[in-house]
């Protein structure tokens, strides 16, 4: 049994004669009471999306599973395709197990695949992950002084993400994949 505090993205939960993987999860607590996690989980077998609270003094049951180290190749259709670069072993994860993620995949891209026995399930994508900026529009004098310090900017994936207006195409920055939002610029 475990408590809903150690509840992440891509966690498995076995409720309702059912495995559940959490797509999204948010941590809130009260003044008095104590806290809960609001929890997005997609059904294994039906494909149903629901929402779930569980309190901090819940127990849960998470299911055995197995995080493997694996490299985005390619996507086919609704298919997205990962290689363990050990063993060369490829699996297919559908758009559905995906999930939110599919916006921040990216060619050589290392992942977590989770698997459930020897079926992937989900997938997790480091928390930090580096873009080139294929396209955005070059700062214009006086941008700052409308208080404008933020353009869009479009990634080498088709990501969109608003950045500080000293960006240019071909800079490489680094994106947080859980809020979809501009960290810094790294110097390559």
């Amino acid at each position: 049994m475990a408590v809903p505090n150690a509840i992440r993205r891509g966690t498995v939960i076995k409720a309702n004669d059912d495995l559940w993987v959490v797509t999204n999860f948010t941590r809130s607590s009260s003044g008095r009471g104590g806290g809960f996690v609001r929890v997005k989980m997609k059904s294994l077998s039906t494909g149903k999306v629901i929402d779930n609270t569980y309190k901090s003094g819940e127990s849960l049951e998470f299911a055995d599973v197995m995080n493997k180290k694996m490299q985005y190749i390619f996507a086919e259709g609704t298919m997205y395709n990962f290689m363990d670069g050990v063993t060369f072993e490829q699996v297919s994860i559908s758009e559905d197990m995906v999930g939110d993620s599919v916006q921040y995949l990216k060619e050589g891209l290392e992942v977590i695949v989770i698997m459930y026995g020897d079926k992937p399930i989900a997938i997790d994508i480091p928390v930090k992950v580096d873009y080139v900026v294929a396209q955005t529009e070059p700062a214009s004098k006086g941008d700052t002084v409308s208080g404008n310090v933020q353009k869009d900017a479009v990634m080498d994936n088709g990501l969109k993400v608003r950045v500080p207006i000293f960006i240019n195409q071909g800079d490489t920055i680094r994106v947080n994949s859980e809020e979809g939002v501009y960290l810094e610029r790294v110097n390559k």
